[in-house]
């Protein structure tokens, strides 16, 4: 069983990754295809951009953002085929996570880790 794990986009690609998988809806900025080896880039499980601007990175807004992002993927039809398909990988490999956002510890990447940890799980 592998690990699930979250990375920024800038960060140097490990052997200890495993498969990498790209969570947020736009690109990140100034990173080519080839620099990120991703075996998924999932936009469609992303936070809307409605919610992510309303949330703005805003370290107080988090647990309402964690809330509003939970319910987003509980209402998402792509949800479940992506709980699923990170299931399947992580029987034999890790899963990283992968977000351009600066703050580590305020991100959706974080809320999607957490919520598929749960799904996974059960």
């Amino acid at each position: 069983m592998g690990n699930l794990q979250i990375k920024r986009a800038y960060e140097d690609i490990e052997p200890s990754d495993g498969k990498r998988v790209l969570v947020d809806r736009m690109w990140p900025r100034g990173i080519k295809k080839e620099k990120l080896a991703l075996a998924l880039w999932e936009k469609s499980i992303a936070p809307t951009n409605d919610l992510r601007k309303e949330f703005g990175h805003d370290p107080e807004k988090f647990p309402w953002f964690e809330k509003e992002y939970k319910k987003e993927l509980d209402n998402n039809d792509k949800t479940q085929e992506f709980v699923e398909q990170i299931a399947d990988w992580l029987q034999e490999d890790n899963v990283t996570l992968i977000y351009g956002a600066k703050d580590k510890k305020y991100n959706q990447a974080v809320v999607l880790k957490d919520y598929l940890q749960e799904k996974v799980a059960s």
